[in-house]
């Protein structure tokens, strides 16, 4: 069995997309899984053990550029991949599997992919509410009853690898680590308060925490923003990482964090597979389709009228806006660290 997955364009997809290569060696043990996706992911892939190499997709998120979807294709012939699984459901995710000829080419119906694909499934959203089993049942035959429990997605960090990391940054683990990961590539509807963020800081440093935050570029200024909202004296305990890590460097840095607060991001999902203790906030989109997966993890939402909305931006009047974030107060959210943690400082806090 040799298998060549399209993989998806989203950080939290591709973590999440693990569970379906875990199936797929339950199933198949000394199968071969190939993993197409874009160089940014990479260093999420070389974190699964399940995965032997990932090929670089040279074309960017909506770019068709059949010329080189037809020589990417061409080249893989050589490898003899018996099946193909398209995680995305574009019409230009299944051109590559064609084109290197796999034997068997497997996906959910979607952009008229009638003839790309030679195994099309229809999908039932009711049955398969969660992306985890819309991603491992494309691993099984049509109708096959899925595993009980799924698998959960498990990134391996290689500890001397880590420990590098660690000296890159000028870091250390002295202090328990409180990861903060405030931003959100989607919009920011999903982004609870940078205040909020701040004020779980300010009671984690008062109590003998360090706090590393996470992001990307785009991030800087709200993870500027919430280290400037603590006292002089607590900011050397505050370490802005956003902007400054690659992707690989940040995952190995989070898998030392002792708690995680994150936004419903690709960062929550990596934290969930590295096994940190999470709370993750949810606002305008709703954990019953993409959860974190790991044990130790709390969701917290208001649950509103209006939530999840899945809009971009809050649609509603100043009045209301953002309301799912607003209501969700920093007091829960250090209520959860203190039951993931058992740290009963910080229950102390929170009752005060």
């Amino acid at each position: 069995m040799k298998y060549l997955i399209v993989g998806p364009s989203w950080v939290g997809d591709m973590v999440m997309a693990q569970t379906l290569f875990i199936a797929l060696k339950q199933q198949h043990p000394e199968a071969i899984i190939d993993v197409l996706a874009p160089a940014w992911s990479l260093p999420i892939i070389e974190r699964m053990p399940e995965v032997r190499k990932g090929i670089d997709m040279p074309l960017g998120h909506g770019k068709l550029g059949l010329k080189e979807r037809y020589a990417l294709g061409k080249s893989l012939r050589s490898e003899q991949y018996t099946h193909a699984i398209s995680l995305p459901n574009s019409l230009k995710s299944a051109l590559v599997p064609l084109w290197a000829k796999a034997k068997q080419r497997i996906g959910w119906r979607g952009e008229m992919r009638y003839g790309l694909l030679n195994d099309l499934r229809i999908l039932d959203k009711v049955k398969y509410p969660l992306m985890v089993e819309r991603f491992v049942a494309l691993g099984y035959p049509k109708d096959a009853k899925l595993p009980d429990p799924l698998p959960i997605p498990a990134l391996q960090v290689d500890d001397q690898t880590a420990a590098k990391a660690l000296q890159r940054y000028n870091l250390n683990t002295a202090m328990p680590i409180l990861a903060l990961c405030p931003g959100a590539e989607f919009g920011p509807s999903k982004q609870w308060p940078a205040g909020y963020y701040a004020e779980v800081a300010r009671t984690l440093c008062e109590q003998g925490w360090q706090v590393w935050l996470f992001g990307s570029g785009k991030d800087r200024g709200i993870t500027s923003e919430i280290k400037h909202c603590l006292p002089d004296n607590l900011q050397k305990y505050c370490h802005n990482l956003a902007g400054e890590t690659t992707l690989a460097d940040a995952i190995d840095l989070l898998s030392f964090a002792n708690a995680v607060v994150s936004n419903d991001s690709g960062l929550m999902h990596i934290a969930a597979a590295l096994s940190r203790p999470l709370v993750a906030v949810y606002g305008s989109t709703s954990a019953e389709h993409t959860p974190p997966m790991n044990s130790n993890s709390e969701t917290l939402s208001m649950n509103l009228e209006c939530s999840p909305c899945f809009q971009r931006e809050c649609p509603l009047t100043p009045q209301d806006h953002m309301n799912c974030m607003k209501l969700l107060s920093p007091e829960l959210v250090l209520a959860a660290i203190s039951r993931l943690t058992n740290d009963q400082a910080v229950a102390v806090e929170v009752i005060s």
